[in-house]
C-alpha cells in the first residue's frame, strides 16, 4: 500500500512539472514585455551615419510595445498633424527571441511595401534601456541599412 502511494505521489510530482527551457528564452521574453519609449535611433547606410532620431526641429514620439509574440510600433508628431513637420508611422507583426537574436516579422505597416519582411536583430536589455541593432534589408525598395535604436522602459 505504501509502494503504491509513493508510486502516486511520484507520477503527480512528474506531472506537475514544466518541460525546461533555457534561462534566456524563460527570462528574456517577461522582461521585454510592455512599452518602450524610443530614445535615439541611428541609421548607417554604405558608411554614412545619420541621427534619424530625434531630429532637430521636428516634435515627434515613437513606442514600440512586446507581449510574449507580437510586437507593435508607433510614432507621430506632438501636434496632432498642426506640426510643420506631421508624421504618422506605424507597424506591427510577429516575433521571435532566442537569447539576443531577436526577428520580427512585420506584418502590418502604413508604409506598404515593408509588410511581409523579416528582419534579424541583436537585442540587448540592460536594465530599463533596450537597444536594437541590426540590417534593415529589401531589395524591391533598394533598403540595405543598418540601424541603432534605443528605447527605454515608459512606465
Amino acid at each position: 500500500m505504501k509502494s503504491l502511494s509513493f508510486l502516486c505521489c511520484l507520477v503527480v510530482a512528474i506531472s506537475s512539472c514544466k518541460p525546461s527551457t533555457s534561462a534566456d528564452q524563460q527570462d528574456a521574453k517577461p522582461m521585454l514585455s510592455g512599452t518602450w519609449q524610443l530614445v535615439s535611433n541611428i541609421i548607417i547606410t554604405k558608411g554614412d551615419t545619420v541621427i534619424a532620431y530625434p531630429v532637430k526641429g521636428k516634435d515627434d514620439v515613437m513606442i514600440k510595445m512586446f507581449n510574449d509574440t507580437h510586437f507593435s510600433f508607433f510614432r507621430h508628431d506632438t501636434q496632432q498633424g498642426k506640426s510643420a513637420h506631421p508624421v504618422y508611422d506605424t507597424g506591427a507583426g510577429t516575433y521571435t527571441l532566442k537569447g539576443n537574436d531577436y526577428t520580427e516579422k512585420l506584418e502590418y505597416c502604413n508604409y506598404r511595401e515593408w509588410e511581409n519582411h523579416e528582419f534579424k536583430f541583436k537585442l540587448t536589455l540592460t536594465g530599463d534601456t533596450l537597444r536594437q541593432q541590426g540590417i534593415e534589408k529589401i531589395d524591391s525598395l533598394k533598403i540595405d541599412r543598418e540601424i541603432i535604436e534605443t528605447y527605454v522602459r515608459k512606465i
